[in-house]
């Protein structure tokens, strides 16, 4: 199904062992589908379960917009919970779910069309971590070929002296996935102390340019129609 929800993960891998709660979207005459539902994988690469067989109509009759809740204790028991208010929660018939995980854990908002043909996309509010958490908001695909974030820039120069490097506005250019048209005016090479009568050297490159001890990410990017313009006015 296709489903968004709160999840806790022991690692980013594809098969990796987890516990979420989600919220299904609804017919097209509004109605549930699969309402919210409780899924894990108990352990690493083998298929995920949820609790189709002990979901009670409640459950199932749910649709978005809910409160959604999962926890996990000290001994690895995992537990869902619903609710139409944020204050007061329903505990779900499939709790506890015991799956080990190390101490450290991902924890995050899980979405997925379940189909690779088509996107899905949903709007969370309200989102609170309770606990010590370390870094905040990180993007990550899980199972699906895609590349690290990195920043993109261009460099030239000559032999006489160091490159001059424009960034590309978003630092996570790596990441887009359409066909986008870059212009990249002289002036902002010029005003780097770079003559622009006597270059030998473009270079196009991701991560920190002359950064050569981190190494950097991985994937494929396409470049295509790299052009020298004279002055033109830019469309409205």
């Amino acid at each position: 199904w296709a489903k968004a929800g709160v999840m806790i993960r022991d690692t980013l891998g594809a098969g990796s062992k987890f516990a979420a709660v989600y919220i299904t979207p609804t017919n097209a005459d509004g109605t549930a589908t699969n309402g919210c539902r409780f899924q894990g994988r108990s352990d690493t690469d083998i298929s995920a379960t949820s609790d189709s067989s002990v979901a009670t109509a409640e459950q199932t009759a749910i649709t978005a917009p809910y409160w959604i809740k999962l926890e996990r204790d000290v001994a690895g028991n995992f537990r869902g919970y619903y609710s139409d208010n944020g204050s007061s929660w329903r505990t779900m018939s499939w709790n506890p779910q015991s799956i080990s995980m190390s101490s450290n854990v991902y924890v995050g908002l899980a979405l997925t069309s379940h189909n690779a043909a088509l996107t899905c996309q949903a709007v969370f509010s309200n989102v609170t971590i309770t606990g010590t958490a370390g870094q905040q908001w990180a993007s990550q695909d899980i199972g699906i070929a895609s590349n690290a974030a990195e920043s993109l820039y261009v460099a030239v120069s000559n032999s006489a002296g160091a490159p001059a490097v424009v960034y590309y506005d978003d630092p996570a250019a790596a990441n887009i996935a359409t066909w986008t048209e870059w212009i990249i005016p002289l002036q902002a090479l010029a005003d780097q102390g770079i003559v622009l009568t006597n270059v030998d050297r473009i270079a196009i490159g991701l991560g920190t340019q002359g950064n050569m001890t981190v190494p950097g990410g991985s994937g494929k990017m396409y470049f295509d129609d790299i052009r020298l313009y004279r002055l033109r006015e830019a469309a409205e």
